[in-house]
């Protein structure tokens, strides 16, 4: 009797064996994610989402979470009727505001994520920043200069911080006993104070302190794009340096491409900016040759 080759199992079977290098090379390493964007608002992406972080953690991979909310917490402050203020594209964020930026990213985003992981057979366990003074937050001053009369003045933002110390040992006891650390940007300052953080500097931060193999940037764009078009797909700083003078990159990707570029300086191996639209881009990265992302390494 003739063997019948099913070409999908093939094809499986195919993809296990080029995963396998990549298997061995991150057996052990700690991934940081930072996920947020339009793909936490679809289930359907959400639950894909949870599947990809349940297996990076079967196949001997540490994963560590970080989450943001911003159109959350949006929504959240309109439902209550609290108005924000905005300087330059900066939200100024009251004790209130704060309050309710912890609520939502500490409380119901938080533990959704942990809800969503448990549901694809992981264990997961929600902290922020002030777990176990894992984060401490320095307040952000910007300084904005008037453009007619070149006079610098300082702008408060209120409560909003950037991390200062990462103690990375609460990540490190949470991954040890199999959970899966799932983090909301909130932390606490030396003054006590609770400060909101950017999800993208909380991630960079926390990938630089474990020396992550890699950290991922979830986002709502496919990567960063050329004059043409055309996906980017390995960057070093130099490189994000000239892509910004001459225009290439501009608005939103700055930060993020600058979150990267401080990440790999300060220990974390490479930087991936990916689309999180994308089903399993997260897979599709790390186990195969091709990638899906725009990769950021030093040097």
């Amino acid at each position: 009797m003739a063997h019948t080759h099913d070409p999908a199992l093939l094809a499986k079977a195919e993809t296990l064996v080029e995963a396998l290098p990549y298997l061995r090379r991150y057996a052990g390493r700690t991934f940081v994610v930072k996920y947020g964007g339009h793909a936490m608002g679809d289930p359907a992406l959400a639950n894909d989402f949870a599947q990809d972080i349940v297996l990076l953690q079967a196949v001997g991979i540490n994963p560590v979470v970080v989450h943001g909310g911003g159109p959350q917490i949006g929504r959240m402050l309109k439902d209550l009727g609290v108005e924000s203020t905005f300087v330059s594209g900066l939200r100024v964020t009251n004790k209130q505001t704060a309050d309710i930026a912890e609520m939502v990213l500490s409380g119901a985003i938080n533990k959704q994520l942990v809800g969503w992981i448990a549901r694809a057979g992981g264990r997961a366990m929600g902290i922020s920043g002030k777990d176990g003074g894992m984060v401490t937050a320095r307040k952000i001053t910007r300084t904005l200069r008037d453009p007619g009369s070149q006079i610098e003045s300082v702008l408060d933002l209120g409560f909003v911080g950037e991390p200062e110390t990462v103690d990375i040992s609460v990540i490190e006891t949470v991954c040890a006993a199999g959970m899966i650390p799932v983090i909301a940007p909130i932390a606490s300052g030396a003054d006590g104070e609770t400060y909101n953080i950017n999800a993208d500097t909380m991630a960079g931060a926390i990938a630089a302190a474990l020396g992550a193999a890699r950290l991922f940037l979830l986002t709502d764009v496919t990567g960063v794009l050329d004059k043409s078009g055309e996906l980017l797909t390995d960057l070093s700083p130099a490189d994000i340096a000239g892509l910004q003078a001459d225009g290439t990159i501009s608005g939103g990707m700055i930060p993020k491409l600058e979150t990267c570029v401080h990440a790999v300086e300060a220990g974390c191996e490479a930087a991936v900016v990916l689309d999180g639209r994308v089903p399993h881009a997260m897979l599709i990265e790390v186990f195969t040759s091709k990638g899906a992302g725009t990769l950021i390494r030093a040097g």
